[in-house]
């Protein structure tokens, strides 16, 4: 698989993967035109998205309305000891529709923690990064 990285002007950096552009731009006290999320946006959504298509899909096999169904996702920083911020915990609540059946609380839950982002999160992969001279 293969992702290219095109540089469109100002601060803007999009993805180009799967005939589909992913555009990106920082905000405007970042030196961006604030036209699109940041890269780092983009890694946030990854994770309650990701959820989201496992707790979607749960319901859709069970035939439960989903009329209601929502994800928040929550972020919690903390200061390392050369002051930077850190990522330091995400949660995810899964508000349940109107007439969920009780019996599948746990297993819904279970549905999201099969996230494919957060599994990479939890066992990343070996980094590579080379510069290549025309």
């Amino acid at each position: 698989m293969e992702m290219k990285i095109t540089f469109p002007g100002g601060a803007k950096v999009n993805a180009e993967i799967n005939n589909r552009n992913i555009p990106t731009d920082q905000p405007v006290a970042g030196g961006g035109e604030g036209t699109a999320p940041t890269p780092y946006d983009y890694f946030l959504a990854s994770l309650g998205t990701c959820a989201g298509i496992y707790v979607l899909s749960f319901c859709q096999q069970r035939q439960i309305a989903t009329e209601g169904l929502e994800l928040t996702q929550r972020m919690e920083f903390a200061i390392t000891e050369d002051g930077k911020n850190k990522l330091a915990k995400i949660s995810i609540e899964i508000h349940l529709p109107p007439g969920f059946p009780e019996k599948y609380r746990n297993a819904i839950v279970k549905a999201a923690e099969l996230c494919a982002v957060k599994k990479v999160i939890m066992d990343p992969p070996e980094f590579e990064i080379t510069a290549k001279m025309p």
